[in-house]
């Protein structure tokens, strides 16, 4: 009689115990991520590196907005080393972390630690640099990054007042221009080129621009994880190479960082003089000491992406995610890692020259006293 009640007792625990685990799958599945919703996890934010500003302020912005939102944060920086970033993610699948926000250093090195991610049920996001080579990103949050290209491209044609394209137009006054993209591990630097190109490529094939170089193609115009000093030893060999006499009229560039560095080299060819102005460069990101540079005479253009706006983007999709409801996205068929379309959301970037670089103190992102 014990032996049949102590059977009886054990089939029950076993049955309850098998209930409990349904359950839990139930809670994971369908929205296999909802075994672990409500407020008060942490979130693992996996930056690329400290060494520009711009991610310093995308990590800090999504940590305020996470925790004011009820969750607390683990913000990691990778130092723009792989693995680095890589052993920082495992870490927080180790630690149990709620959900993952990745702006990778190597768009195309996770695919290995994100199915970890994903057999241990974490959502990811993509920030701003799309990931690739993988299933699992759940979505993207990041700027129309073709139209940042556009607008450098633009920008460059207003400056130096090309018009339309025409074969005419080129007998009669032709400009130098050389080429820089970002880093060829970052999936953005493609979009960059591709909608700058798309500008420009017209004014190439009149001969209205030229390229001295002859670096047209973009891996040759590459520069490693968007270094400035990378950038400022490539442009010395091309102006010492290809100038001479010569002036450079425009410089295509896709980062503010990037710009510094080429300015750099321009100086130290004797440009920035009277007798010899610096060229049109541009940038990207509007960061402090490049706006500064905009309004003392030497950068050109800056494209800003308010940083404050897509963290806010990206947290809203996370708490999306995490309690069972559909993120907002307004882009479902632009975005292919290689494996799968990313569902994104896109922000507008904005134009920035000496014209109107108040517009970052209307918006508060730099204090006038800053800007002086």
């Amino acid at each position: 009689m014990r032996t049949r009640m102590h059977a009886a007792t054990f089939a029950a625990a076993a049955l309850l115990l098998v209930s409990l685990t349904a359950c839990g799958q139930e809670a994971r599945g369908g929205s296999r991520y909802k075994a672990d919703t409500g407020k008060g996890g942490t979130i693992g934010l996996a930056m690329p590196t400290k060494a520009s500003e711009r991610w310093i302020a995308d990590g800090q912005n999504m940590a305020k907005q996470f925790e004011k939102a009820g969750y607390q944060t683990d913000l990691q920086y990778g130092d723009d080393k792989v693995e680095n970033q890589i052993a920082q993610i495992e870490n927080m699948i180790t630690k149990g972390r709620k959900l993952l926000v990745i702006a990778a250093i190597d768009g195309a090195a996770l695919t290995e630690v994100l199915q970890r991610a994903h057999d241990a049920g974490i959502p990811v996001i993509s920030y701003d640099r799309l990931i690739l080579g993988t299933p699992y990103v759940d979505y993207y949050a990041s700027f129309d990054n073709e139209r940042v290209g556009e607008l450098e491209g633009k920008y460059i044609v207003e400056k130096l007042q090309l018009g339309e394209p025409s074969a005419e137009a080129a007998r009669r006054e032709s400009h130098s221009i050389e080429l820089f993209a970002g880093s060829p591990d970052d999936n953005n630097t493609k979009y960059f080129w591709n909608g700058a190109l798309k500008v420009l490529q017209p004014y190439l094939k009149t001969g209205q621009l030229v390229v001295r170089s002859g670096q047209t193609k973009m891996n040759q115009a590459t520069t490693l994880r968007w270094d400035g000093g990378t950038a400022q030893k490539r442009m010395d060999d091309l102006i010492s190479k290809n100038y001479g006499e010569r002036r450079v009229d425009a410089v295509l560039s896709p980062y503010d960082g990037i710009s510094i560095g080429i300015i750099s080299a321009l100086k130290s060819a004797g440009y920035g003089t009277k007798s010899r102005p610096l060229p049109v460069v541009t940038g990207q990101d509007a960061e402090l000491a490049s706006v500064k540079s905009i309004i003392g005479g030497e950068q050109t253009q800056t494209v800003f992406k308010d940083t404050r706006k897509l963290a806010a983007q990206a947290v809203a999709m996370g708490d999306a995610v995490l309690n069972g409801r559909k993120p907002e996205v307004n882009n479902t068929t632009d975005y292919d890692n290689g494996k799968k379309i990313v569902p994104s959301y896109l922000l507008k970037p904005v134009s920035i020259d000496k014209s109107n670089t108040q517009l970052l103190v209307d918006e508060g992102y730099f204090t006038a006293e800053q800007l002086k």
